[in-house]
């Protein structure tokens, strides 16, 4: 394997991805016109290599195949050689993996490409070792092969392109006809997700498992609904399950991306920072329904683990962080029994690894991932006769030492990219903790992160940007981008009730309906009219590991119409949610923040006002009253008095003639257009909201 000291064109980028391949002998462009462009100068086929930084197996191609001479000799003498991050342009990721699913049943990362010079592919798949093994085709076959096909007929290449492209347009599309949404479909969906549910281990399917909080979320939507306990016992067993097993990070908090096993227990190491943000979503939602002060404790650690590692010093948040060091996968995160006895003592040590699972002979690879799945705390404290306050406090003392121990270690790599959408996300879920803890550090610190946004990721005419690194924003923001940023300013306005944050949720998502909106079927494209258009329009509305830009955008709308009293915005809700009725009738499951849209479309939506001077312990007091109860559906609005209040009523015209009585706080609780009588008592208010 080698690498060339001269770096190539990627050293010019600012993607922590592709300067990963800087120094790879194979010469590579970024996706530019400029590439193209050379590719039907030269009449060459062109190889697209999509990933991302934390991706392991494209860590694995990259040493195997693009540090490898021979392999970078043939693709530079028949190839034109693209390499894209697609967390910077989930655009062209979003359409060619639809290509590999298309041609080959499956996709994932890295994703591998043939185009013709004109970007139509003839040729897709995932990961592929250097030469044939496994019954697995290898790189160097791969490229002779097509290279050979390109000189002997690339008029026949082109055409399996064209047929290629043509397919996957119509697959991107055929989903969005037919179907009706009503509130059964809800049902259709927890009775599908009852059909799929792991009764054993929690979660859905079998290995491997993701966390995909947005569907436990829905369920305790439907618990509130309907108050089916099937419901809320799913979500806590998986709840419970994911904490306890391996995939939580015991020792210094955050959730690894998915586990490799149906029990949790072993990650793949990397951590994102969207599967992170969304798990304090529902792991403070979970705290709301139940009172459980656990699920609230996994919440607020995941917090500082983000807040103390993926948070750039002007208050934005990092994208992830990698799975490998030392070119080890979880390397970084596991342990042998003599290093924690070095670390804890005899004593203490035996007691840790009883209690985390750990072993001599180890559950990974012969070292051990520190996880719960086997034992409580409380069991343990009965059986050896220790208060169970003073097992914690021995265990906390362990794991602030054996986290002090391991940032000693070689870390690994850490993305530091800010992304829009993630970021929303990551606003969205600090916003909602602020809320149901009364923390108003998590507040500041998803004020501190949208100003960031608003200020660093908005070209001068307004026009959100999708990412940004070492001082440079780029790239024209994609739906996910509005539609998760419009999220988290919606939240954060009912947490701190700042009326800017709402002003400029609804400007962003009056924007985004003029640059992503389909006037012909409805629905919003993943790209805006204004950028580079590609082989064709996607829309995405499936909830995969993040939830889609379009169910996100279609609760927003729902929302801002009954805060702003727009008759054209509900309109357009209500076409957001017609648009894909197809694809959601056919497998709701599948789409579980459409489904809480619809839930709010047809449930017992309500708007609690709370009129009163904010500076006053007693508005302050209904405010909490209010914010630590879980009400998914209810619009939650501060209506202060003076100049301030009027500015809320110019905005928000629901809280006209919601005034405070007689000067004190007062509460007015509307539930679909019908209010029940103002009250000042906080008990009532709990009752009615």
């Amino acid at each position: 394997m080698t690498t060339h000291n001269k770096p190539n064109r990627l050293a010019k980028e600012k993607s922590p991805y592709l300067l990963q391949h800087q120094y790879n002998p194979v010469d590579w462009f970024p996706w530019t016109e400029e590439a193209f462009e050379k590719a039907k100068q030269e009449n060459k086929p062109v190889f697209l290599s999509i990933g991302y930084s934390t991706c392991h197996w494209c860590h694995v191609m990259s040493h195997e195949s693009f540090e490898d001479q021979t392999i970078a000799n043939m693709l530079n003498k028949d190839f034109i050689s693209i390499k894209v991050d697609r967390e910077e342009r989930p655009d062209i990721d979003h359409i060619y993996m639809a290509v590999c699913q298309a041609m080959t049943g499956q996709g994932g990362w890295p994703l591998t490409v043939f185009l013709t010079p004109e970007k139509k592919p003839f040729f897709a798949g995932t990961y592929f070792p250097r030469s044939r093994k496994y019954n697995r085709a290898g790189m160097v076959e791969i490229i002779a092969q097509l290279a050979s096909k390109w000189r002997e007929d690339p008029e026949r290449v082109r055409e399996l392109g064209e047929q290629v492209t043509t397919e996957t347009s119509q697959r991107l599309l055929e989903n969005q006809t037919g179907g009706t949404l009503a509130e059964e479909t809800l049902h259709e969906a927890f009775r599908l997700y009852v059909s799929n549910f792991d009764a054993e281990h929690g979660g859905f399917g079998t290995s491997p498992k993701f966390p995909t909080s947005h569907n436990l979320s829905f369920l305790l939507r439907y618990y509130k609904k309907t108050g089916n306990e099937q419901a809320l016992d799913m979500v806590e067993k998986t709840l419970d399950a994911m904490h306890r097993g391996g995939m939580y990070d015991h020792i210094g908090f955050g959730f690894a991306r998915y586990s490799v096993d149906a029990q949790w227990l072993v990650p793949h190491f990397e951590k994102m920072l969207y599967d992170n943000a969304l798990l304090v979503m529902t792991y403070m939602e979970a705290y709301q329904v139940t009172g459980k002060d656990q699920y609230a404790e996994v919440a607020e650690q995941i917090i500082t683990y983000v807040l103390r590692d993926m948070t750039d010093e002007g208050g934005a948040f990092y994208s992830a962080e990698d799975a490998d060091s030392e070119g080890e996968e979880g390397k970084f995160y596991v342990w042998t029994m003599d290093e924690i006895e070095d670390v804890l003592g005899m004593d203490e040590g035996d007691l840790y690894s009883e209690i985390y699972g750990l072993t001599e002979s180890g559950n990974f690879e012969g070292k051990n991932i520190p996880n719960l799945r086997d034992t409580t705390l409380a069991s343990v404290a009965r059986r050896k006769q220790i208060p169970l306050d003073e097992l914690k406090q021995r265990l906390e003392a362990a794991r602030v030492k054996l986290f002090a121990h391991r940032e000693q270690r070689i870390h690994p790599g850490k993305d530091d990219k800010i992304l829009t959408a993630w970021n929303g996300l990551m606003i969205a879920a600090l916003s909602k903790a602020a809320r149901a803890l009364d923390k108003p550090s998590y507040a500041a610190a998803a004020t501190k992160a949208a100003d960031f946004l608003l200020r660093e990721l908005r070209r001068e005419d307004g026009r959100l940007l999708a990412r940004y690194r070492d001082g440079e924003a780029a790239f024209l923001g994609y739906v996910d981008d509005y539609a998760f940023l419009v999220w988290g300013l919606i939240e954060l306005y009912e947490t701190t009730f700042e009326l800017r944050f709402l002003r400029e949720a609804v400007q962003l998502n009056a924007e985004m309906l003029r640059l992503f909106g389909d006037e012909e079927r409805g629905g919003l494209f993943f790209y805006g009219s204004d950028a580079d258009q590609l082989l064709t329009r996607p829309k995405e509305i499936y909830d995969g590991a993040m939830p889609s830009g379009n169910g996100a955008a279609a609760l927003n709308m729902l929302r801002l119409s009954r805060l702003t009293y727009d008759a054209k915005l509900s309109q357009a809700a209500e076409e957001q949610l017609q648009a894909f009725a197809g694809a959601v009738s056919k497998y709701p499951p599948g789409h579980a923040l459409t489904l809480a849209a619809l839930d709010f479309a047809y449930g017992a939506a309500s708007e609690i006002v709370i009129a009163g001077d904010p500076a006053k312990p007693e508005t302050q007091h209904m405010l909490r009253t209010v914010q630590r109860q879980y009400l998914p559906n209810a619009l939650v609005v501060l209506h202060p008095p003076g100049a301030a209040g009027e500015e809320v009523r110019q905005l928000i015209p629901l809280v006209q003639d919601k005034l405070p009585l007689g000067g004190r706080a007062t509460a007015y609780v509307c539930e679909n257009f019908a209010c029940q009588a103002p009250t000042q008592d906080v008990e009532e208010l709990e009752n009615l909201s």
